[in-house]
């Protein structure tokens, strides 16, 4: 039995259609299940017998991390630490969703999966440690790094850019930070396949959807396909701007494009390219 944590999130709820769509069984939690309690967790897990547990719970509030880093630390290192601790008692397998925020950016090649890490912000942090937690506690586990993500359930640079482009005539945009965007259900196809492979390849992977930009450039692509797809009637002007021009209370790191070439050696995974992925969501957002 697969248990999915953090079900009504971005991810989580993409990746429960996908567990009901194949009709794979499983048990899902959201904040009711408290990661960061191991009590919690073991009444919660004594008597389902677990095969994978997904853990797609985290604090993701970047900047509100740097204001509260211990209640972020908790979500993102300690609990992975007690989910940890609960797949290795229960014989089960964990995949934990962590991100490019453990890098600092300073490289101008992507990431690969032994690149060490060097976090920058409270919230880079508490992913660090959390993943490290998994790593020294259980061998079976699954570590995927991700970035910029993005889809229908929960706020992302998506969302945020349609409500900017709707209410002002004009919007800047950080055009020194690069990465490459994810669509939540691309990512979830990556996950629920481990799964459905069985596997055993244990270890850390990066996934996004293929392609290198900056956050302007994201910009301007959802602007064109929002006026595409009848989302958007009206101009904007979107202005490029420097890091130093938009201070935010963490760092973000200046590269933070991943390397894909490990998981799809290792698994039958395709990425598809960013611009396809956005234009699909961008789609099914104008038929809504």
């Amino acid at each position: 039995m697969i248990w999915l944590i953090g079900n009504k999130g971005m991810l989580g709820t993409e990746i429960e259609a996908l567990l009901n769509e194949r009709h794979l069984d499983y048990i899902a939690s959201d904040r009711e299940i408290d990661i960061t309690d191991p009590v919690c967790l073991q009444e919660f897990a004594a008597t389902k017998p677990l095969t994978w547990i997904i853990n797609c719970a985290a604090y993701t509030a970047v900047d509100r991390a740097e204001e509260e880093p211990e209640r972020a630390f908790q979500i993102n290192a300690e609990g992975p630490r007690n989910l940890a601790h609960l797949a290795a008692a229960r014989g089960g397998r964990l995949i934990h969703i962590s991100t490019d925020y453990v890098f600092d950016g300073c490289q101008d090649v992507p990431y690969v999966e032994t690149d060490l890490p060097n976090p920058l912000s409270a919230y880079g942090t508490g992913k660090c440690q959390g993943e490290q937690n998994i790593v020294s506690l259980l061998d079976e586990h699954f570590i995927i790094r991700t970035a910029w993500m993005y889809g229908k359930n929960g706020p992302n640079f998506v969302h945020t850019m349609l409500r900017l482009f709707r209410e002002k005539n004009e919007v800047s945009v950080v055009a020194d930070q690069w990465g490459s965007p994810t669509y939540a259900p691309d990512l979830a196809d990556a996950i629920v396949a481990i799964i459905v492979a069985d596997s055993t390849a244990y270890g850390i992977y990066h996934f996004t959807n293929e392609g290198r930009i900056n956050w302007h450039q994201f910009a301007c692509a959802i602007y064109d396909l929002a006026q595409a797809n009848g989302l958007l009637t009206k101009s904007v002007t979107i202005s490029p701007i420097s890091t130093a021009q938009y201070p935010t209370k963490a760092k973000r790191p200046q590269y933070a494009c991943l390397s894909k070439e490990k998981i799809c050696r290792v698994f039958p995974i395709e990425l598809i390219p960013w611009q396809d992925s956005l234009a699909a969501f961008m789609s099914a957002m104008g038929e809504l």
